[in-house]
């Protein structure tokens, strides 16, 4: 029993065995056959993969050859646009450059035309200058001449005269002793009748010779100078602006100045601290009052509401915008204005500040005479007079337009404004002649150069032209009242007026206490004192009136 059980376990486990290798030995052949057909899959996935990869990259060179030769095209025909562009403008730069050296040509043609022009004009004005300069000498040899001539004729007259005296006074000795004779009177008691019945006469003889002297020696004086003076001015006409403190903005309606305004008055507080102006909206019909000191502020301040106004969106932001914009035009303005003027008074070499001085001159006035125009007048003036006189006209007309150039510095310093002038000009390097005459032209300092005199004379002769500046009104009527106080001083006056501006003063006299001939005393007398005590500028005309009045009553 032991045995069978024994066999059937060891029949089991041979079975077991065998089952095992012959299951291993099936699986091993499935797991060949499963490989064999893996690989053949994978095999024929490969092939498959690569006829695919290869069929990609055929399509992938051929989409890349289509979009190169697209691309190609494209730049081709950008190329193309660009080169004919290129060539266009290159064309057109050509023609401007072509243009540009026409023009050169043209103005260098005009230039050289216009400088042998100023070579003719600048020979002319040697040849006449020393034809003048000839003139003059012959004159002064004529009237030398003339002069040994007369001084000759009078030695001769003075000896007839001296032998005429001493037979007068033979004569007068007979005379005297045949009228003592007859008349019983002595010598010394004639004398006195004589003087006393001939003292009259005399200073009537005196005062006419007096006067006739006086006259004679200003006219010898000042002849020269009074010719040069009159020439240069008669050659001079300028214009004279007369400016104040205030500016008038005009308006379309009144529905503008609420816009101006502004809520709560917003707007015109920020254009007034933008611009540094006083804006004054009151009650005067489409009219807008802008007051202020400076002429520049003011200007910047009246265009600028111009274009808020025509703009019509007016608010704080925008004011400063266009006041910024504005004040930026207005200063690219001044140097235009500067540089203009020194090309029509012909000065070349001037430093670029001194070049936006002058134009700030436009924007500014001395006693109501715009400055700029003031300036231009002496330069002139200045030029006519150096050139009558010989002296350099580059150097005149150059401190003319400078001497009141300390004005418009934007330091201010506490300085006089002809030293101030001067130290600028020294600071940007003008000549030393130049520079004395700019700050000499009020006598701060001593006249060295020959121009000085000149620059003091025409600034003198601008400003006291009538109507080139206002007086203020409380020194006007001073000065009137002290011209009637001087001439009602003298004994013998009536009344006395001042008129046309106090250029001239009439007297009237009393024609019983004052005779003819104190008459033209008093005027003399009176002129005198008004020169000796008073400060006018020009000349002053004394007329004095003897009215001599016959009445009487028919009963």
């Amino acid at each position: 029993m032991s045995n069978y059980i024994i066999y059937i376990v060891l029949a089991a486990i041979v079975a077991l065995v065998a089952g095992v290798v012959l299951g291993r030995l099936l699986a091993g052949k499935a797991r060949q056959d499963h490989e064999a057909q893996a690989q053949a899959r994978a095999q024929q996935l490969l092939q498959e993969a690569e006829a695919q990869a290869n069929r990609t990259r055929d399509e992938r060179i051929q989409q890349s050859k289509d979009k190169f030769r697209q691309l190609k095209n494209e730049f081709e025909q950008e190329s193309k646009r660009q080169k004919q562009a290129l060539e266009q403008e290159l064309t057109e730069r050509r023609a401007t450059v072509l243009e540009q050296e026409q023009s050169i040509k043209r103005l260098t043609e005009t230039t050289q035309k216009q400088l042998e022009q100023l070579q003719r004009k600048e020979q002319d004005l040697e040849t006449l200058r020393e034809k003048l300069q000839t003139d003059a000498q012959q004159q002064r040899e004529r009237l030398e001449s003339q002069e040994e001539k007369r001084r000759i004729s009078l030695e001769t007259q003075q000896a007839k005269l001296q032998q005429k005296e001493h037979d007068l006074d033979a004569r007068i000795h007979d005379v005297q002793h045949q009228l003592e004779t007859i008349a019983n009177l002595s010598a010394a008691e004639a004398r006195e009748q004589l003087v006393e019945s001939l003292k009259n006469e005399a200073q009537i003889q005196a005062s006419s010779y007096i006067k006739d002297v006086v006259a004679q020696a200003k006219l010898s004086a000042t002849k020269d100078a009074k010719k040069v003076v009159l020439e240069t001015i008669q050659r001079t006409a300028a214009e004279h602006a007369i400016e104040n403190c205030v500016s008038i903005f005009n308006i379309e309606s009144d529905d503008v100045k609420g816009k101006i305004i502004g809520r709560e008055g917003r707007n015109i507080r920020a254009l007034e601290a933008a611009t540094g102006v006083e804006i004054i909206v009151d009650d005067t019909p489409e009219a807008i009052i802008i007051s202020g000191f400076d002429p520049v502020r003011r200007e910047v301040a009246r265009l600028s509401l111009h274009l808020l106004v025509k703009d019509g969106r007016i608010h704080p932001a925008r004011i400063e915008e266009i006041v910024a914009k504005t004040r930026k035009n207005i200063d690219e303005e001044i140097v235009e204005i500067g540089e203009r003027t020194i090309i029509d008074l012909g000065i070349h070499g001037l430093h670029p500040e001194l070049i936006k001085m002058v134009g700030r001159m436009r924007f500014r006035s001395s006693y109501g005479q715009n400055l700029l125009q003031h300036s231009r007048e002496v330069a002139n003036l200045c030029a006519t007079m150096a050139a009558e006189l010989g002296l350099n006209v580059k150097h005149a007309k150059r401190a003319g337009l400078l001497h009141d150039i300390g004005k418009v510095s934007t330091e201010e310093p506490e300085l006089p404004h002809a030293i101030l002038g001067m130290e600028l000009a020294k600071k940007y390097k003008e000549h030393p002649d130049v520079i004395n005459a700019i700050g000499a032209h009020h006598d701060e300092i001593e006249m060295t150069a020959m121009v000085s005199p000149l620059v003091q004379a025409c600034d003198a002769i601008s400003g006291s032209r009538p109507g080139a500046r206002r007086e203020m009104m409380e020194s006007y009527i001073k000065r009137l009242k002290q011209l009637e106080e001087t001439a009602v001083s003298f004994d013998g006056v009536l009344q006395c007026y001042a008129i046309q501006a106090g250029r001239e003063l009439r007297v009237m006299v009393n024609a019983d206490n004052v005779t003819d001939d104190r008459a033209q005393e008093l005027s003399y007398e009176i002129s005198q004192k008004i020169e000796k005590e008073m400060q006018y500028p020009g000349q002053i005309k004394i007329t004095v009136i003897r009215e001599m009045r016959a009445v009487a009553y028919a009963k």
